[in-house]
This record gives C-alpha cells, structure tokens and sequence, in this order.
C-alpha cells in the first residue's frame, strides 16, 4: 500500500543531456554533457496538468504517456507514495531525436522529480543505484540512463533480472568536447533496425579491444583517443541512414579529430585536447546543418523539494 502525498508539495530536477556508445562502446559507455531540461513538479488533489516549454512543445502528448509522467508514477511508486494530482512544467533544451539522451534525460528527470516529492513528504529518497535501476527499465539498457543519473563518464553493464549497474569514469581534464548537432532527426528504432542480429569473431575481438582501449583514452592517455573510437559493429551500418553525419565524421576523422556518433546519431561528437576544433571542420559542419559548440561533462541529475504551497 502507498501512503497518498497531500497537495500543495513541490520539487525541481535538473537532468543533462548524454552521448551513448561513444563509437566501440555499443549499449556500454556514455557521457552526460552539460545541456540540461528542467523539471518542476506539484501536488494536487486531483488531475494532470503538463506544460512543457523548448523542445516538443506541442509534438509530446500532455496526458499519462507523456515519458515524464510515467516516470514520476514509478518513482513514487518504488518510493511507497502517491499522487492523485499533478501540476508539471516541463522545461526542455535537449533536442529530440538528435541521439542525445532526450528520452533518457525524460525518464532520469520524472524519476528524480519524484524523488523530490518523496524528500518533501519526510519518506527515505530513492538511492543513486536505484535510479539506474529504474531509468534502465524504461531504456532496455543503461547506457544514456546512467550517465544522465550519476553525470560524467560512465561504464553501465547488465545482469541476469535484468539488473543494471554503472560505475563512473573520471574524464581527463585535457579532453575537450564538442557535440555538433543537425537539424534532421531520426528514430533510434529505425536505426537499431540496420544493425544485423550476429557479427563476426574478427570484429568483435576489434570492438573489445577498442572500449577496452577507450576507457584508458579517456581517464588517463587523451593521445589514444583516435584510435580508442574506431568501432565495426554500429556506425558503419548505419552510415547509409545518415549520409551527412557519416561525411562529417570522416572530415573530422580525417582532420585529426577524433570523432563518433553521438548515441544512434544523427549528431556527432568530437573530442579534443585542442581548445577549438580546426576551422574548415566547423565550416564543413555549418555548410551541411550542424551546429557545433563545445560543451563540458555533464553533473548528475538533481533533485529539490520545494516549500509547501
């Protein structure tokens, strides 16, 4: 049985934008990036009320379904609490279908607005692992979940249950990052259906080798970088669905960049230990609908209750 909340309790949830894969780390690494949508959640005693601002204004629905709202149930739910009414504004600069963790940042922000709503009631918070757990649920896989639920650079893996579970990386300060993002948008569904059901032992072995080797890259030798984000098992197979993504990765690559799609893409991400990235690879990527700025790692989600109204 869950004990119901009384109106008029209130919470915040800040959650960040993230980059899975991270080119051979397929369904296993991720990065938040320092893009964030923002939350903010009340009591009532009865109803739904949803605004959402920014980035699908408009396009997501505003009853039940919507993603933030089937989150916030569970959280509360696994919190043993209840809501019979809602107000929530949604405030949102993660842009959609971009291969940016907006689904994820959706879920890991209803679940920790909850966790607000749970802190407000006086009840025990949900924890960090528990946050995985559940955000994972609804992703299938932890990859973008957790780097959203604990920030920076993570390592998320699967167990029998299913169970999920991520530890973080502590990225080298010498790494620079700098997401280029397109208009086109495109359906991780769509893109994850290009992907044949079995690869070969020869490409395999290569992709161990390289998530082996981009952790190193990442936490300690920014020198490997380049060849720490070759992958065989995604991007090539999806570079027929997203010309313009695979071009600009090839310009960046082929400028000393080390590049890779940004989750199922289309967006792309680079990495650096240059403060800037060479000019005719930012003219490339303007000329061809990619805006490109750099950007830092990502913080954990974050939670606040509010006072009561």
């Amino acid at each position: 049985m869950s004990t119901p909340l009384p109106g008029g309790l209130s919470a915040s949830a800040s959650v960040a934008a993230s980059s899975a894969n991270l080119g051979p780390g397929f369904d296993s690494l991720g990065l938040a990036l320092s893009l964030y949508d923002e939350i903010e959640v009340q009591t009532t005693d009865s109803g739904l009320h949803i605004d959402v601002a920014g980035e699908g204004a408009g396009q997501v629905p505003l009853d039940e379904s919507h993603l933030v709202v089937r989150a916030l149930r569970r959280g509360l739910q696994a919190g043993g609490v209840s809501a019979a009414g809602l107000n929530i504004k949604c405030g949102n600069v993660i842009p959609h279908s971009r291969g940016l963790g907006s689904s994820a940042a959706a879920v890991v922000g209803g679940l920790a607005a909850a966790n607000g709503l749970i802190a407000a009631s006086g009840a025990p918070e949900l924890t960090r692992e528990q946050l995985v757990q559940l955000s994972s649920e609804f992703e299938g896989h932890p990859d973008n979940a957790a780097a959203a639920v604990l920030g920076g650079a993570v390592v998320s893996w699967t167990e029998s249950g299913p169970l999920y579970s991520a530890a973080s990386l502590r990225l080298h300060p010498d790494i620079h990052l700098f997401p280029a993002i397109p208009q086109i948008r495109s359906s991780t569904a769509e893109t994850r259906a290009v992907l044949p059901e079995q690869v070969s032992h020869v490409d395999a072995s290569f992709n161990v080798s390289r998530a082996a080797l981009l952790v190193i890259a990442l936490t300690q030798r920014p020198d490997l970088l380049m060849v720490a984000t070759e992958d065989r098992l995604h991007q090539p197979q999806r570079a027929a669905a997203m010309p313009a993504s695979a071009e600009y990765l090839e310009v960046l690559r082929g400028c000393g960049v080390p590049a890779v799609l940004s989750g199922a893409g289309p967006s792309v991400i680079a990495f650096s230990t240059e403060p800037q990235l060479p000019a005719q690879v930012l003219e490339f990527g303007a000329a061809n609908g990619f805006a490109t700025a750099q950007m830092a790692a990502g913080h954990g989600v974050r939670w606040a209750p509010g006072a009561d109204s």
